[in-house]
């Protein structure tokens, strides 16, 4: 993928903003093939006209597909620039293959996969348990993830934004706040501090999470 316009793209994620943080359905293989053309649009405008013309096309639920075209939209490219943010930075090197669902970089020599998540409501504990007890959390993160196509139990860094308001949502369109906390944890990064949760009997993963709290 191109080199982002960082700034740009973050005045167009938070025209997300006015909506509810809400999803109508799971996702499913139907809406996300009718909806893929988020992969290729970062304005927001545009991307409000492709969901009408497939709403027609389709005969969708209109209210329904929006959220989950905007939704899908809002996580991949926030998603994107957030690796863009760890691979510009010293010690980290992008996947080889672009192709590699397991791998967006790595870090030290240590191939992770990226996760942006806001915090779980379903952990069914506050955070400064989550904050305390990192590994039960991690494991909680690997077993309630989507069985989707990105389903896996590989080395993965999990950066959990958290808002005092409850707008959690709202955390992942703050592209420049989130620079400091990256370049914070990469500077810091100590592969003997990572965590180690037996997701399988066979085969631990290497894991961590980057609080983004504010």
């Amino acid at each position: 993928m191109a080199q982002l316009n960082l700034i740009k793209l973050e005045h167009e994620l938070k025209k997300r903003w006015p909506y509810r943080d809400i999803w109508f359905r799971k996702q499913n293989d139907t809406w996300d093939r009718y909806s893929n053309f988020i992969y290729t649009i970062q304005e927001f405008e545009v991307l409000l006209e492709r969901i009408k013309e497939s709403v027609e096309t389709h005969n969708l639920n209109k209210k329904h597909f929006f959220y989950y075209a905007v939704n899908r939209w809002y996580n991949f490219w926030s998603a994107c620039a957030v690796e863009q943010l760890f691979i510009e930075l010293d010690g980290v090197d992008a996947a080889k293959n672009k192709k590699d669902r397991l791998v967006d970089f790595s870090i030290q020599g240590i191939k992770f996969d990226l996760k942006t998540s806001k915090f779980p409501k379903g952990f069914g504990r506050n955070l400064d348990y989550a904050k305390s007890h990192q590994e039960r959390l991690i494991k909680w993160l690997y077993l309630n993830q989507s069985t989707g196509r990105r389903y896996h139990i590989e080395n993965r860094l999990f950066l959990i934004v958290y808002s005092t308001n409850g707008d959690h949502y709202k955390l992942k369109a703050e592209i420049s706040w989130l620079k400091t906390h990256i370049e914070d944890y990469v500077a810091s990064f100590d592969p003997a501090n990572l965590k180690r949760p037996h997701i399988t009997e066979t085969k631990p993963a290497y894991s961590d999470i980057i609080w983004a709290i504010r």
